[in-house]
């Protein structure tokens, strides 16, 4: 019988026809996609090894032509611009593909767990009222679909749809309403790839060489604990559901992720850190990477949450970055708070001011230095304009220690847009730190209405 069979698969091959291969595109590449306006775009694909593949796109009479290389992999570099309307692209070789309603605007990759990934449908504030007036067909979306892979993959599956209360309902509420917002701003469209998996710590969503050739992300790996829903092992997400477009052109990255990674929180700083490097090194190109730091919740372990809202300020270090904070707007009873449009109209705010430059009050005081002066320790924040106590939170939540760590709560007062506080009866303060719990909800903001991150800090 084996015979039989190799004779047959042998004669399909030789039949016409078969011997030519279709064009063919990855899932990203579709009907009502987006581009990313204003800028050199890779379009790339599968076809027969040396066949000639020519790219027409409408908002340009420019025609480029490439050929597949032996494995027959080919890419084509398209400039793009701020062409307004529906768009088509036309891949051509023996067969033809054709792209329709395609918009050229904002694209952003959305990426984390639960609280990223959570649904209008779900259950948000204002919920019904949202999907109802969904409609916009200048909003699109892409949504990944949960998979593992051991190795780096090159496709996925999944289709581009515009929103509407049949779609929206069912796509990430945070990057809805940052969408809605960038979009009516910018008077342009927006499109949302939404790669999340609820539960789900930073350690499998970053390339698995990143964690294997490093022995504290190893340490921190092992601290992970297997889970029900959904996979802790380095590398299993990324492989599937990342890989697959880091050739495609972003204006950024939006993350809200945290929660998953209490158990090895400690460590959270340098992984947190090392996933945004690595994502950048593997898209070639210095992404703006803007997240949502976790908000204030009752976990189990003392301190798990407040280390890794620490550990998020501090990755604020690297360049182009930027956090949204959620501090003053969760619930410490609920893992997953549920007024989303509020954290996705803080995310465009941010990418307003930071990306493109807008007049928009996004920033939120964060913590610059300490330093003594005679009997008093002064903070120093950035963005600290009109720094303000919560009116209805007043009690003091700095606590200061020495070098042996234990800390006492000292009072403050607000002078000049910083932070007084009282040495009181210790001797030689070192370190500060304010909102120093999992459930602490900050007090102090700024003229923005946004909440200080909780830290520790040394003094200088």
């Amino acid at each position: 019988m084996k015979p039989k069979f190799s004779n047959l698969l042998f004669a399909v091959i030789l039949i016409p026809g078969f011997i030519y291969s279709n064009v063919s595109l990855p899932a990203i590449f579709g009907d009502n996609m987006v581009l990313q306006r204003n800028a050199e775009v890779k379009i790339w694909g599968w076809a027969k090894p040396g066949e000639e593949i020519q790219i027409s796109v409408s908002w340009s009479q420019e025609n480029f032509k490439v050929k597949p290389d032996s494995n027959g992999n080919w890419q084509a570099l398209i400039p793009t611009n701020k062409e307004r309307g529906s768009q088509t692209i036309s891949i051509k070789g023996y067969t033809e593909v054709i792209l329709k309603n395609v918009l050229l605007g904002e694209v952003w990759l959305i990426s984390g767990q639960s609280n990223m990934e959570w649904t209008a449908g779900a259950g948000i504030e204002g919920g019904e009222e949202a999907i109802k007036n969904s409609e916009n067909s200048n909003i699109r979306f892409f949504t990944v679909n949960h998979r593992t892979a051991q190795y780096p993959q090159n496709d996925l599956r999944g289709e581009w749809s515009e929103s509407s209360p049949e779609t929206m309902k069912n796509f990430s509420a945070v990057a809805y309403f940052f969408a809605q917002k960038l979009s009516k701003e910018l008077d342009v469209p927006v499109g949302l790839v939404n790669a999340t998996w609820g539960g789900t710590p930073a350690e499998p969503w970053m390339p698995i060489s990143t964690i294997k050739n490093d022995s504290t992300l190893n340490k921190a790996a092992d601290l992970l604990p297997e889970t029900e829903w959904g996979p802790s092992k380095p590398g299993l997400i990324y492989n599937a559901m990342v890989n697959p477009f880091k050739q495609f052109k972003f204006s950024g990255i939006l993350w809200y992720q945290g929660e998953s990674n209490t158990a090895n929180a400690d460590y959270y700083e340098e992984v947190f850190s090392a996933l945004i490097k690595s994502w950048r090194a593997q898209f070639q190109d210095e992404l703006p990477f803007y997240f949502a730091q976790i908000a204030p919740f009752n976990y189990e372990t003392e301190f798990s949450g407040v280390k890794i809202r620490d550990a998020q300020r501090k990755a604020l270090k690297l360049p182009h970055t930027g956090m949204v904070m959620t501090g003053d707007i969760g619930n410490i009873d609920d893992i997953h708070p549920k007024n989303k449009k509020e954290v996705g109209i803080r995310f465009a705010n941010l990418v307003l001011a930071d990306k493109f430059k807008k007049e928009v009050k996004a920033y939120a005081p964060i913590i610059e230095k300490a330093v003594i002066q005679k009997n008093n320790i002064i903070l120093s924040f950035n963005h600290s304009e009109g720094l303000q106590i919560d009116k209805h939170n007043k009690a003091s939540q700095f606590e200061i220690a020495g070098e042996d760590k234990e800390f006492h709560p000292v009072d403050f007062r607000i002078k000049d847009e910083q932070i007084v506080l009282k040495k009181g009866k210790l001797k030689d303060p070192v370190f500060v730190r304010y909102s120093w719990t999992n459930t602490g909800i900050p007090n102090i903001s700024n003229d923005a209405g946004l909440p200080s991150s909780s830290f520790t800090i040394e003094i200088e």
